[in-house]
């Protein structure tokens, strides 16, 4: 067990529809850093951009994309996840995918789809939250819209990390902002937001603004608006448990179940 990680995200223009070049840029700046990392984290369809045209880019799990996580992750002896469009039993999934330095995957499905983009009619959503155990670390992946339901995202598994990958449009940047340090505040978790920048095929404006926030809410990491580059810092989770046991918010949370 660790008691401290360092987490970075890369923040990118990702190039429409076009995995190998987007992978490309990814591999770029992974194989520039020079610093010890555990934990890597790629934008929402990091391969694509936001597309509801699954049929053109979807791919297996044992596909091009994936293998090349693994591949990044046994390589560097790190982990990495980002989110991107997976098919599977004739359904189409925006899938966050995190692999382990040891090759091993998880997934989670995005449970909420952005009905203002039709995604509900194009991918099957999931329905289980996902809980990884890395490094003595319990972190929690959510993607894009899920940001805006905190029964979802609420802290009854007593997670560390709240990771949020993103392609959250410009005009509305500002909820992005007070949601993200919202969601950290209210679970007593760091947390890590990955967005993208540029404009995607449909004309959606992007301006980034990745963060990396702590169990307060206060700013540790954060990029400039329509500008590529990381996100980076060392996140300790003795400070946070200390945090967490002087106000003791989560013990007074509601018990409940979601169907």
């Amino acid at each position: 067990m660790k008691n401290s990680i360092t987490v970075l995200g890369i923040q990118a223009d990702l190039v429409w529809e076009n995995p190998k070049e987007n992978i490309a840029f990814f591999e770029n700046k992974i194989n520039a850093l020079k610093q010890r990392i555990d934990l890597i984290v790629l934008p929402e369809m990091f391969t694509t951009g936001f597309t509801m045209s699954p049929k053109k880019v979807a791919e297996k799990m044992d596909g091009f994309s994936v293998s090349w996580m693994q591949k990044i992750a046994t390589e560097k002896g790190i982990a990495i996840c980002g989110s991107l469009v997976i098919a599977e039993n004739s359904n189409y999934y925006n899938r966050l995918v995190f692999v382990h330095p040891s090759g091993k995957i998880e997934t989670y499905n995005k449970r909420h789809s952005f009905t203002l983009a039709d995604e509900d009619k194009t991918y099957t959503s999931g329905r289980e939250k996902l809980i990884i155990n890395y490094k003595g670390w319990k972190i929690c992946p959510f993607i894009c819209y899920d940001l805006r339901f905190p029964v979802w995202i609420r802290n009854t598994n007593n997670y560390d990390l709240l990771i949020f990958v993103a392609n959250w449009p410009q005009q509305r940047i500002k909820a992005w902002k007070t949601l993200i340090k919202a969601r950290a505040i209210e679970n007593i978790s760091y947390t890590i937001g990955i967005n993208r920048i540029g404009i995607d095929k449909n004309n959606n404006k992007y301006s980034g603004n990745s963060v990396i926030v702590d169990s307060l809410g206060k700013n540790i990491s954060t990029l400039k608006n329509n500008k590529s580059g990381i996100v980076e810092a060392i996140l300790n989770k003795r400070d946070q448990n200390n945090i967490r046991e002087k106000l003791g918010f989560l013990n007074d949370k509601d018990h409940f179940k979601i169907y």
